[in-house]
């Protein structure tokens, strides 16, 4: 991928035919101790860093056979450190207005409360439909607030398409349903779009946590 404008808050890029805008939504703090290597044991190392910053990444696409497609919708007002994505989609001269599917990752607060902005207002005017895995819907039922958005949810599962060159891909482990997408653009790797980047080897562990990643 080529790197081809960067903010504060966006990171621009290209492959291809294909667009991708890295728009930070702010960032979350969480006790480094959650940590956990891949056999779910605690990270000896990790209690001494203290807290843990965590950010909160939203992805804009735009390329053959898709557009208007952002992936995850960040905090909104669930959290003071986030709820930044509007800011950010003015940096990358990206208008809500013309955002019409948004694919979840998964249902946590920071990756759907964005639904809304800080102060309540709808940031999608015209949006069509919400990805959501099967698994993670019964999740989203839990946001009261966010019910009016309940009649766009469109479950998936793992292999579907999205579009026509996007496709849900499940990466257990994390949160219910948790899910990425894989872009097919026909040069070579791409990279699957999910959410808070990982620390290599490391998860937070979900059951001891309801912030989540």
């Amino acid at each position: 991928m080529i790197v081809t404008s960067q903010t504060n808050n966006v990171l621009g890029s290209t492959s291809g035919r294909w667009r991708v805008w890295s728009l930070s939504d702010g960032y979350i703090e969480m006790p480094a101790d959650l940590l956990r290597d891949p056999q779910d044991n605690p990270v000896p190392q990790a209690a001494l860093a203290g807290a843990l910053r965590l950010s909160v990444n939203c992805f804009a696409l735009a390329g053959p056979g898709v557009d208007g497609v952002l992936i995850d919708s960040g905090g909104g007002g669930w959290a003071p450190t986030v709820g930044r994505l509007e800011q950010a989609m003015a940096e990358a001269k990206i208008d809500p207005a013309s955002i019409t599917v948004l694919a979840l990752t998964h249902a946590h607060q920071d990756h759907v409360h964005g639904l809304l902005t800080p102060d309540g207002r709808v940031l999608f005017p015209n949006l069509k439909a919400i990805v959501i895995s099967e698994a993670a819907v019964g999740s989203f039922f839990v946001y009261a607030h966010l019910a009016q958005f309940r009649p766009l949810l469109k479950p998936v599962q793992n292999g579907d398409q999205v579009g026509e060159r996007l496709r849900a891909v499940a990466l257990p482990g994390h949160a219910a349903g948790h899910t990425g997408y894989h872009v097919r653009h026909g040069r070579g790797p791409f990279p699957i779009l999910r959410g808070h980047r990982s620390c290599a080897g490391l998860a937070v562990r979900q059951s001891r946590v309801q912030l989540g990643l």
